[in-house]
């Protein structure tokens, strides 16, 4: 990591839960940005997800995002990754900040999508704030206990002096610094609180941690909860120094705070097990978390649908149907029992995906399309027509 990077060795103080308010006096768009966004667009992406997130938005949120543009600069000599982490260490945060913006100004943000990146250092990465090694590749991270750790050895604890947490400090920061006026930063992805604890217990194990020691899972649980909300807030602290309001890895925007929770880990248990070990957890979380999704990954979470939807405080969830099957507007009989329980809708697909649940549902107010990609320019008029037929143009 580059030692004189301002503020690396900065102490970050852990702060109380509380009330946020980001107005728009934090946030001044700076005239001579190279990215094409503008304060009046900043101001219809505030103004629109406001109403979307209160259910007062007559139409569906869609982010569509264009390659092409000329960003009027040299491309700088540090490539772009989609993991954040695949940087070595001597790869400075303003470096990266510098790539997120160059990477940003080639970008035509149409709808409702706005110039934003993320801390993307792999899904759950807490785990290696917590002690694990971080291994990274150009198509995934993954996370491994220095050893084979029985559950009674596994110690959670905040360290702040960990690489990765101040790593991940440290590019928030630089990339705030640069992009404050321009783009959005997202909060790095921590992880469900059980897929945390699986990087430290192989899921088989944990699997086996369940019926074996119930009560000391459950301990490590909460323990994992305080951390992760500890985190959180932490990283907020700086984030809120730039940003106007919240994102995360799913780039929905919103002016409360905001978050998709997940727990990819019960794929594989029953409602009976996530009840007492996730169901709780998540509905904590939504308590304070004033935005809290949920990522719902996987026809094997479906048997889970009816216990988060009765979680009173959350405000929504992402269908994500899996590998291998249609995307998730091909799903009108799980997007419409999802807004039928009075929760928000996200996901991932297409324009004929989008088209086919219009027809099927007959309404996708409350529904955010995020296109995944970029379009080239020669289809902006295709674009453009699908935008205004569903007033997002």
């Amino acid at each position: 990591m580059e030692r004189n990077h301002q503020g690396r060795n900065r102490k970050i103080a852990v702060i109380a839960p509380h009330s946020y308010d980001c107005g728009s006096d934090a946030f001044t768009v700076r005239m001579n940005m190279s990215i094409d966004f503008d304060a009046r667009r900043w101001e219809r992406v505030k103004t629109d997800s406001a109403k979307w997130w209160a259910g007062e938005l007559k139409r569906p949120l869609i982010q569509m995002v264009m390659k092409g543009r000329d960003p009027g600069r040299k491309e700088p000599s540090v490539p772009s990754y989609g993991f954040a982490a695949r940087y070595p260490d001597d790869v400075a945060p303003e470096q990266i900040a510098d790539r997120w913006e160059y990477d940003l100004s080639r970008r035509y943000f149409l709808g409702d999508a706005y110039p934003v990146e993320w801390l993307n250092f792999g899904a759950g990465v807490m785990a290696a704030m917590l002690g694990c090694g971080l291994f990274a590749d150009d198509n995934t991270v993954w996370f491994k206990p220095p050893r084979a750790l029985a559950l009674d050895e596994v110690e959670l604890k905040f360290d702040p002096e960990n690489k990765w947490f101040k790593r991940i400090a440290a590019v928030a920061e630089a990339a705030g610094q640069r992009l404050a006026g321009q783009a959005q930063i997202g909060m790095t992805d921590l992880g469900g609180t059980l897929d945390i604890l699986s990087s430290f217990r192989p899921s088989e194990a944990l699997l086996t941690d369940l019926i074996d020691a119930p009560e000391t899972v459950e301990k490590l649980v909460w323990q994992t909860h305080a951390l992760w909300r500890q985190y959180f807030e932490l990283f907020d602290q700086i984030l809120r120094k730039y940003n106007i309001g919240w994102t995360c890895w799913t780039s929905l925007f919103s002016q409360q705070p905001y978050y998709m929770f997940q727990c990819d880990f019960c794929y594989m248990i029953g409602p009976e097990m996530f009840e007492r070990f996730v169901k709780k957890d998540l509905a904590a979380s939504c308590k304070w978390m004033k935005h809290g999704f949920y990522h719902l990954d996987g026809i094997g979470e479906l048997p889970h649908l009816d216990s988060i939807l009765a979680i009173p405080e959350l405000k929504g969830v992402q269908w994500i149907p899996g590998a291998g099957k249609p995307d998730a507007g091909y799903w009108p009989e799980v997007i419409t029992k999802i807004r039928k329980a009075g929760k928000l809708v996200q996901f991932f697909g297409t324009m004929e995906s989008f088209d086919a649940l219009a027809e099927k549902t007959g309404s996708v107010e409350g529904v955010c399309l995020i296109c995944q990609g970029f379009f080239p320019r020669s289809r902006e008029k295709e674009l453009e027509k699908f935008l205004l037929k569903y007033g997002a143009l």
